[in-house]
């Protein structure tokens, strides 16, 4: 039994990895799908806390850093400090996981927007205080309202497509914990 649950854990993570992969490759391709030059939301940022709020034993924090600075190096982000604020806001929900189980999607919506938030406020303030370049506010603030706006439908996705979803009552993980 064991072994079963752990080879589902791995599977689902070979999934997310798999998902992350392609979207990174795609934001990689020379194609600009927006068409009026409105920026994309992060996708991989939702898809990463909807299903670390949902599984956590799914997404361990060495992989979240791992995708993140992958996809920091490939899009010539300064590297490490995306990857870094994303690590400490996934593992600022993956401490709030038991809540989340309790609250519904609105004010689960609500508590990942405050994260991505103080994420997006505290890169600007990083690459402010080093002077590096960065895209002007108004962009920015429009990507994060795009972010925050695509959630549901990640998380809907997650639950009926993927089928990841909140654990049950009494539900236990592969070392006999309740979930």
């Amino acid at each position: 039994m064991n072994e079963a649950l752990r080879l589902d854990t791995l599977a689902f993570l070979a999934l997310y990895l798999c998902i992350a992969a392609a979207i990174v490759f795609l934001r990689l391709l020379p194609i600009d799908m927006s068409g009026n030059g409105l920026p994309w939301p992060d996708i991989l940022l939702c898809l990463t806390m909807a299903w670390l709020l949902r599984r956590p034993a799914h997404l361990p924090a060495p992989v979240i850093g791992l995708v993140f600075l992958v996809e920091d190096l490939v899009t010539l982000r300064p590297p490490g400090l995306w990857a870094l604020l994303v690590l400490a806001g996934s593992e600022f929900l993956r401490r709030r996981q038991s809540v989340v189980r309790e609250i519904n999607l609105a004010l689960e919506w609500a508590m990942v927007a405050g994260v991505m938030i103080a994420m997006t406020l505290a890169n600007r303030l990083v690459l402010a205080i080093v002077m590096a370049p960065q895209a002007p506010l108004d962009l920015s603030l429009l990507k994060l309202a795009f972010t925050v706006a695509i959630y549901p439908v990640v998380v809907l996705v997650l639950h009926f497509v993927l089928r990841v979803r909140k654990p049950a009552t009494g539900e236990v993980d592969e070392l006999g914990r309740k979930l």
